[in-house]
């Protein structure tokens, strides 16, 4: 996320955020190499989920309601919804603190992957970034945001 144009949103912080969560969500090689590996640096299914709806609160409303400063356009918004209900309906399905395999056998993993790739692709794309490139770690995303607690 490093070349995304953090002026161009009005909320760009809350876009990195949910930008940041669904490539780690979207990516089934960095959730086995990262998460399931239990490597350090990028907190696990739970805070990426945490990340998705945190600031947002799109675990209670659709993404519409942020067209113009988180969202490009609708087309965006819709893809984020379809993400965050497919990974929430898990969450609620084996809890929030279940292990990072819970996550990844539970069958309908796969659909939350593929609706997760969708909306990072779309929205890495619409900031002119590559939506293949590796996950950046929770320490780049806090510098980049500026985010409390990050090292100086």
């Amino acid at each position: 996320m490093g070349g995304m144009p953090l002026t161009d949103m009005p909320w760009w912080r809350w876009r990195s955020n949910v930008r940041s969560a669904l490539h780690m969500l979207s990516d089934p090689a960095f959730q086995q190499e990262t998460w399931l590996a239990g490597h350090p640096g990028y907190g696990d299914v739970t805070d990426a989920v945490y990340r998705l709806v945190e600031d947002t609160w799109l675990d209670n409303w659709s993404a519409d309601k942020y067209l113009g400063t988180i969202f490009r356009d609708a087309q965006e918004a819709q893809l984020v919804d379809a993400a965050v209900l497919n990974v929430l309906r898990i969450m609620h399905q084996v809890g929030a603190d279940a292990p990072v395999a819970a996550y990844m056998e539970h069958p309908a993993w796969p659909d939350a992957v593929r609706a997760a790739r969708e909306a990072h692709v779309r929205l890495a794309t619409a900031d002119g970034e590559d939506p293949d490139t590796p996950p950046c770690s929770l320490e780049v995303l806090a510098l980049m945001t500026g985010a409390p607690g990050a090292p100086a």
